[in-house]
């Protein structure tokens, strides 16, 4: 499929976007748009490291590997509301991410950030997708990242092809840590994410959560920031899958395979519960 990209000049207003998400409740199409949205943006110091604090990051010099998706959310948001887009924004459930880091993402103060969709697929409980997003400074790519997201209620041919994600390998635990009550809101305010279903346990009731989740990307992050030292700095593939919601307050803990250029994951909670699984390798 050919993608035709469209190139902004500034990134989009939250705001207008957060009020166009919001008024869009039904399924309508099964057909993903075939464009893409590019825009160069900033990165800002100060934003940076309030994320770095909210998410446990040291100051190593480099953007965090979850950081990208922080400066492409903007871009996520218009494309994922656009008229041609079929599904309702709010909703969707992230299934799993993965995230590859080409080249090491040190003195960046500036680079395109490119965001498109594809890859519908017919699931037991709706439909998927991706969401493709890179960056890339003036050198060339730096960074790309798929997410894939379900759409519940989504009739489409075809057999639902389910992902395996099971570790293999012996893993001990290498840190612990508490979700506390407003980790939401702290990571939406770092992140632009003010999805209902982390903000409070009121919001959260009313798309079916008993009380407000963290988000997955900051579960993802602050499971990184604790494998710093597992990890190498690029040349690095880091999937998950996301299992069972983190629900506001818990206790986690993590346990991981032994330092390299390849290992995997598992975030878990009271009881054994799975809330992630995942892997790290070098890029093939």
């Amino acid at each position: 499929m050919s993608i035709e990209w469209h190139t902004l000049d500034r990134e989009p207003s939250l705001p207008g976007l957060y009020a166009r998400a919001a008024t869009r409740r039904k399924i309508t199409g099964t057909q993903l748009p075939d464009d893409g949205l590019r825009c160069w943006v900033d990165v800002n110091g100060q934003k940076l490291a309030a994320y770095r604090k909210v998410c446990g990051f040291a100051d190593d010099g480099l953007l965090p590997p979850t950081y990208p998706h922080i400066l492409a959310f903007a871009l996520q948001m218009q494309l994922l509301t656009a008229k041609d887009f079929p599904f309702p924004l709010l909703g969707l459930i992230h299934l799993s991410n993965r995230i590859r880091v080409l080249r090491p993402m040190g003195g960046i103060s500036r680079a395109q950030v490119g965001v498109r969709v594809h890859n519908l697929q017919p699931h037991s409980k709706g439909a998927t997708f991706e969401v493709l997003t890179t960056l890339d400074d003036q050198l060339g790519p730096l960074w790309e990242a798929e997410s894939q997201m379900l759409c519940r209620g989504v009739k489409l041919d075809g057999e639902p092809v389910e992902r395996s994600w099971e570790t293999s390998q012996v893993l001990t635990q290498v840190a612990q840590w508490t979700a506390p009550a407003d980790i939401g809101r702290q990571y939406a305010k770092v992140s632009g994410d003010y999805n209902p279903i982390h903000l409070s346990a009121a919001s959260a009731r009313l798309f079916g959560f008993p009380t407000a989740i963290a988000h997955g990307l900051w579960n993802k992050a602050r499971t990184l920031a604790a494998l710093a030292d597992h990890l190498p700095k690029a040349n690095l593939e880091i999937a998950v899958h996301f299992r069972k919601p983190v629900r506001l307050p818990s206790a986690v803990s993590l346990l991981a395979s032994a330092p390299g250029s390849s290992g995997e994951l598992r975030l878990i909670g009271a009881g054994d519960l799975e809330h992630m699984v995942g892997q790290w390798q070098p890029i093939a």
